[in-house]
């Protein structure tokens, strides 16, 4: 059988460490650095957008529908360099078919071709792909149903106090990465929240700390309200500060320059921390289990972490010292 030809896509020249754009035995140079991603998915934007025009029809090829959503919708998306990863894996799977190929059998096969928890979002990325396409390309057109796979269940992993200490210990040598695992573990907010972090969204005088920027758009999904500051975090916040140039925006930088994504740093830590199945959202599985284990009332956890109080329960509740404590002695 022969092997499907992928979509354009971006690739790190691992020699130069610049981005360029693959298209199939060709490799056209971005001239964006490792760190400018963002810049190279915009060219990688337009080079799709010059290379082909989405076909018109009732039973568009995926790879248009993909396009359209690509160039229209995704821009505007919070998360949308994390989006185009999954487009890219659905690219290549489903982008030879046609809208009325897409069955409940055909995404069956993809989930067991690409095993792991990015296969559901992957899904969820086709579905809502052909919605936006069904809306704005394709009114009156048959839409099919996208079949997703289960949910997986919902990950236990979290750190003893003892584990956080060495994780910071193995971390010591980069600042933006230790900065990083103190705010996740004193706040518990999110990994991206934490990256995008500016100085101006922390009030060290009043404690407070705006987990979203000034303008940001809210994600109907991921709730981020502020969230008050204990004096341990609020101490490494006044030094950090004292620290940094006066024009510093960003609280987790490289050389004043903001971090997209922890690829290497935060797995180097665990790895000499001897910590295993430990990634950047344990930490905010550690601060709630922590919350609880403090016997914590759920309800200010919950406004805490940024979370629902029927979540909050849900997973971690069974940590609390008074669960089921008055139901197990009747």
């Amino acid at each position: 059988m022969p092997r499907r030809r992928a979509a354009p896509r971006l690739y790190l020249d691992p020699k130069r460490q610049q981005w360029v754009i693959r298209d199939g035995a060709s490799f056209i140079r971005t001239g964006c650095a490792e760190r400018d991603r963002t810049q190279a998915e915009k060219q990688l934007a337009r080079y799709l957008g010059q290379k082909h025009q989405p076909e018109s029809g009732p039973d568009p090829l995926i790879a248009d529908v993909l396009l359209v959503y690509t160039q229209e919708h995704v821009p505007g998306m919070r998360g949308a360099r994390n989006t185009l990863y999954n487009i890219d894996w659905l690219g290549r799977w489903f982008g030879h078919l046609r809208l009325s190929a897409i069955t409940a059998r055909i995404c069956r096969e993809y989930a067991a071709s690409r095993p792991g928890s990015g296969t559901r979002r992957d899904l969820e990325i086709l579905r809502a792909a052909i919605g936006y396409w069904g809306r704005e390309r394709g009114k009156g057109a048959a839409l099919p149903s996208v079949v997703l796979p289960p949910r997986p269940e919902a990950r236990d992993r979290w750190l003893l106090r003892g584990e956080a200490a060495r994780l910071l210990q193995a971390a010591r040598h980069t600042q933006h990465l230790r900065r990083f695992i103190l705010i996740a573990l004193y706040t518990g907010s999110r990994s991206g929240n934490v990256l995008r972090l500016k100085w101006n969204q922390i009030d060290l005088v009043s404690g407070v700390m705006a987990r979203r920027a000034s303008g940001e758009a809210k994600d109907a999904k991921k709730r981020a309200p502020p969230v008050r500051l204990g004096k341990r975090i609020l101490s490494h916040l006044r030094r950090w500060r004292r620290l940094d140039p006066p024009e510093t925006e960003y609280l987790c930088h490289y050389e004043g320059a903001v971090i997209q994504k922890l690829r290497r740093s935060f797995p180097d830590a665990v790895k000499r921390a001897g910590l295993t199945k430990v990634t950047p959202h344990t930490l905010r599985h550690t601060r709630a289990t922590w919350l609880m284990q403090a016997g914590i009332n759920p309800w200010e956890a919950a406004g805490h972490l940024g979370m629902t109080l029927e979540v909050l329960e849900k997973t971690y509740g069974h940590h609390h010292p008074d669960w089921q404590k008055q139901a197990a002695e009747v």
